[in-house]
Formats: structure tokens, C-alpha cells, sequence
């Protein structure tokens, strides 16, 4: 009976694993196809709602629900391990104090993080490396806050494998990306992120498409004026993708998630974003748009 229950573990876990492989590229080939086909779902912070931000079990929850990529940052630790964290201290989100750079990761274990209503859970912060060995075969990420660490997080991503599933990103020109980053820079995903009200905004986006084409840029913008569209139907034109922030409404000209959601306005937040070409929306709300574009066809 031992041997019959053990086989089928082993069956069940076998499948598992081939159905992750199988999604993580089916992902990657939505990210690389038009817009009008499919929109993928980031989760800012993972599912910072029901699990710590930024925590293992968080990114366990939006694999769980089929979001396409989470949305992670960095820190370092005193010896050197890159951990997952936001802020520049450890208060708010663990039951430690201080800087992370203070301790080293053993010190970090000591301490349990907490939940979005400050309460203590069972849960360390999780290592860099951990989560990508986590999300290998099963979802993409995207590191915000980690620019940082741009080299370090390759040899991360290459030591396990996960190269084609990371998204890096920063809000700088492409000359400074690459002096910095060098050959690193043309092996990984890299998404420049533009805020279009910045006076230099289209010099950037022009460097960018000169110099290095990406796959995506991340576009941040406060209104919908004309200019605003015309930036984006520039970037949507060079045939890159576009991500969008529906977080809050400075981010997306006003159609956020508190609109589709708190407002009932879905087609003036999400709409208004996939009506722009947007392949990406990064949102605080993942199951409900999962839901929203399940509703028209954009997401399987």
C-alpha cells in the first residue's frame, strides 16, 4: 500500500512540474505576442493582501491564481545575500528594526515578517535565490527596486537557470544603463521605465529604441492629455510592449484600480489601459483582473 501511495506521489509531483514548465512558456510566448491577442497580470508586491509582501507564500498564492508575473525588490544583507525587501529598514514589514545591510542573513532569520495589518505571521524573508527557485518553471518576475544589484541579480538568475523569466528595470537613460551594466545588460530582459512628464522623457524613449530596442517600457504618467497618448502610441509603434501601473492614479492618468473596483469603472481603469496597447498591467488587484480580462478573452 506504502509503495502504490509512494508511486503516485511521485506521478502527481511529476505532473505538477511538466504543467509548470508548460506555463511559465506559455507566459513567455503572451509576452512576446501582440497586445490585441492577450494582457498578463503583475502582482505588485505579490499578493501582499492575504500573505507578508514580498514574502514566499505571497508568490505561492499568485501562481496559485494564475497571475502571469510578480513584482519583487531587493536589498543586501551585511554577508552579502541579496533577501527580498522595500523599504530601507525592516520595521514595517518584519518584527525587527534597522537597516538590512546591518545584518547579516542568519541575524534576518531571526525575525518574522508581517502581514499588511502589521501583525506578526510565521513567515522569514526569503532570499533572492529562493524565489527564484520558487517561481522557476511557473512565473515571471519583476525585480523594482533592485537596479542596485543589476550584476549580482544575473548571477543569481544564471545560477538557477531563470535568465528568461526576470524582468529588470530602471528609470534611467540607456547610455548610464549600459555603462554601468556593460555585456550584462544584452543578456537580460531589461525594461526601461519612463515618466512622460519629465521634459527629456521622448529624448530616453528615442535612446532606448536607437540603441537597444526592449521588449517593454514601463510608461508612468499622471493624466491622459494628448501628449501623454502620443508618447505611448510611439512606444506601442516601435513595436516594443508597454506596461502600465494601475496602482494608484498618478501612476496611470486616473484610470487605477480603486476606479474598476471601489468606482465600478473597469472598462474607464483596466479598459482604458488595454485601449492604449498595454501587454502589462501591474495591479493591486490581481484575481479581479484576471477576472476582468478573462471576461474579454485576453487572458486564458
Amino acid at each position: 500500500m506504502k509503495r502504490i501511495l509512494l508511486l503516485i506521489y511521485i506521478s502527481v509531483a511529476w505532473t505538477a512540474c511538466l504543467f509548470s514548465q508548460q506555463t511559465v512558456g506559455h507566459i513567455l510566448k503572451n509576452f512576446r505576442e501582440s497586445a490585441s491577442k492577450s494582457v498578463l497580470v503583475v502582482s505588485h508586491r505579490a499578493d501582499w493582501r492575504n500573505a507578508p509582501e514580498n514574502s514566499l507564500q505571497a508568490i505561492r498564492n499568485c501562481i496559485d491564481m494564475g497571475v502571469d508575473m510578480v513584482e519583487i525588490d531587493l536589498k543586501k544583507t551585511k554577508d552579502g545575500h541579496l533577501i527580498l525587501m522595500h523599504d530601507r529598514t525592516i520595521d514595517r514589514t518584519t518584527t525587527g528594526k534597522g537597516k538590512p545591510e546591518d545584518y547579516t542573513l542568519a541575524e534576518l532569520r531571526q525575525f518574522r515578517m508581517r502581514n499588511g495589518a502589521g501583525h506578526k505571521t510565521a513567515h522569514q524573508i526569503p532570499t533572492f535565490e529562493e524565489v527564484m527557485i520558487l517561481c522557476k518553471g511557473k512565473i515571471m518576475v519583476n525585480v523594482d527596486k533592485g537596479y542596485d544589484y543589476f550584476k549580482d541579480t544575473y548571477s543569481i538568475l544564471e545560477k538557477t537557470g531563470t535568465i528568461d523569466q526576470c524582468v529588470m528595470k530602471a528609470g534611467l537613460p540607456y547610455e548610464r544603463v549600459k555603462a554601468e551594466n556593460g555585456d550584462v545588460l544584452d543578456k537580460m530582459i531589461f525594461m526601461p521605465v519612463v515618466n512622460l512628464h519629465e521634459e527629456n522623457a521622448e529624448t530616453i524613449i528615442d535612446g532606448y529604441l536607437t540603441h537597444m530596442k526592449p521588449e517593454a517600457f514601463e510608461l508612468v504618467f499622471d493624466n491622459d492629455g494628448p501628449d501623454v497618448q502620443r508618447l505611448i502610441k510611439k512606444v506601442r509603434d516601435s513595436g516594443a510592449r508597454i506596461f502600465i501601473n494601475s496602482l494608484w492614479p498618478e501612476l496611470c492618468g486616473g484610470h487605477d484600480d480603486d476606479r474598476a473596483v471601489e468606482l465600478r469603472q473597469p472598462d474607464e481603469s483596466w479598459g482604458w489601459i488595454i485601449g492604449q496597447g498595454a501587454k502589462l498591467i501591474q495591479t493591486d488587484r490581481p484575481v479581479l483582473l484576471l477576472e476582468y480580462l478573462k471576461s474579454k478573452r485576453l487572458h486564458e
